[in-house]
């Protein structure tokens, strides 16, 4: 089997490889993939630098020309790398394919970036004096991305980065090199110089902590847990350098008495489950008032109960396996603490045997649940979700904001007033009015506040926040 290995200053190194193992037949290798050292991040820092200077100032058609290539290959090849994604992360392969898509979305949208970079020609307060305001490139960027989402998050921060003529360094996840891998092969084919972009795979422990021991890096951006990316951050402040984290969420979404009930149940299910709960904008507080909750309760269990749970290359799957032991583990034993603190286990929650061996579960509904129990206030990161009964609306968006958390919330409701004050005073960064709290747009900009975010948004317009800095220049005409 090949072994695929990391892409330092435009070379292929490394030797041995790791099994990346198909969470939904474990028997399944997808491919084995190198495991890169503390040393391989030095020397990917090293040669992002030393590349900075000629691709900082290269010509903006040059970078558009290469992202767009890239889009267009990863478009032209979105049922194999679709394919790919699906084996190793374990979503349903049409959300897999659908992920691809994206991914080129983004490059697509960021080649057009290249040739927007903006700036303003303002005049000065002073006479025959005139100012220039334009945006640079920061230099050397750490990309560090979870697993949940293997080629759609690391195109959102590499295709900004590159558009804006940074130097990366890219570590991915462990758990899924293989999108990460096509990825980097794609924009290195498509053009890219050497240096620009180095793909580093590893441990945490190694290729990420030497990224955050390192002085030569401008910024990082990472999405991963709370407990990381407060790392990250206490690793950053002493070489002064940018960084922008996404973290967790423990979304609410609100049903109210006035609730279209189909669209709530839809958007209430999809939300916390499809994905198999592994979002970081995943609903798993739904917050329902008294006068629909029975109803909405009972709809929402005849609606799991139709879901289809398997392989997740198989064309029925809706709802794919979890990614690995572990997070199956940490899945089942936060089914076990909500019943332990008092809440009803009402659908699911157990391990599932299917034709092949993998970490399948079944989605987990508990009621009568609080707010202050774990289950309410941790994120599980799997297909968990509680019901909570409140009153009213009132009661309803107080329970919605008390979590340290805000990345998204939604809402079902058919009164423009409930809406609008929802979308006003809930503490989030993304709100949702009967839809559900996970799929955004690519063009517009994404995070979160509290616990959730910190920095500048990711995404659209947006990410020229965190990937370049701002320069002011007077000049005297004389």
């Amino acid at each position: 089997m090949t072994v695929h290995r990391n892409l330092i200053d435009g070379e292929w190194v490394g030797s041995e490889g790791v099994p990346n193992i198909n969470p939904s037949d474990t028997r399944d290798v997808v491919g084995l993939y190198v495991q890169g050292s503390a040393e391989d991040a030095r020397q990917a820092v090293a040669a992002a630098k030393a590349a900075f200077p000629k691709w900082s100032q290269s010509v903006l058609l040059e970078r558009h020309a290469i992202l767009r290539r890239a889009s267009d290959v990863i478009a032209a090849r979105k049922e194999e790398l679709g394919r790919l994604l699906s084996r190793e992360e374990g979503k349903p392969l049409a959300e897999g394919v659908g992920e691809v898509v994206r991914a080129a979305q983004i490059f697509d949208f960021f080649a057009g970036e290249c040739l927007r970079p903006g700036g303003e020609c303002l005049p000065s307060v002073r006479p025959s004096v005139s100012v220039e305001v334009t945006r640079e490139p920061i230099g050397v960027v750490g990309v560090i991305t979870p697993w949940n989402f293997p080629i759609a998050i690391p195109a959102w921060k590499i295709a900004p980065a590159l558009a804006y003529g940074n130097c990366v360094v890219f570590k991915p996840a462990e758990l899924v090199p293989g999108s990460a891998w096509a990825l980097v092969d794609i924009l290195r084919q498509s053009g890219l110089p050497d240096g620009v972009l180095n793909l580093v795979m590893g441990r945490g422990a190694d290729v990420g902590q030497a990224l955050l021991d390192s002085p030569d890096l401008a910024g990082i951006s990472f999405t991963g847990s709370t407990r990381v990316g407060a790392r990250v951050a206490a690793a950053s402040v002493p070489f002064q350098r940018k960084y922008q984290l996404e973290m967790g969420g423990k979304n609410p979404f609100v049903v109210l008495d006035d609730a279209d009930l189909p669209v709530a149940v839809e958007a209430a299910v999809n939300s916390a489950f499809f994905s198999t709960g592994q979002r970081c904008t995943a609903a798993s507080r739904l917050i329902v008032t008294d006068g629909i909750h029975d109803r909405f309760v009972a709809a929402v269990q005849d609606r799991m109960a139709s879901l289809a749970i398997g392989h997740a290359l198989e064309d029925s799957t809706q709802i794919g396996p979890v990614v690995d032991e572990a997070q199956l583990g940490q899945d089942i034993r936060y089914v076990e603490l909500g019943q332990q603190e008092g809440a009803r286990l009402a659908h699911g929650g157990h391990r599932l045997d299917r034709a092949t061996p993998g970490f399948y579960l079944q989605p987990a509904l508990f009621t009568e649940a609080t707010n202050a129990m774990m289950i309410c206030q941790e994120e599980i990161f799997g297909p968990v979700a509680a019901v909570i009964r409140v009153r009213d609306y009132d009661e309803a968006i107080a329970t919605a904001n008390d979590t340290r958390f805000g990345l998204s919330a939604g809402i079902a409701t058919t009164s423009l007033k409930y809406a609008s004050h929802f979308k006003r005073n809930v503490q989030a960064g993304m709100v949702m009015v009967n839809l559900p709290t996970a799929g955004v747009d690519f063009h517009v900009p994404f995070g979160g506040r509290k616990s959730s975010s910190y920095g500048s948004r990711e995404q659209g317009r947006y990410a020229a926040e965190f990937y370049t800095t701002v320069k002011t220049a007077y000049t005297h005409a004389g």
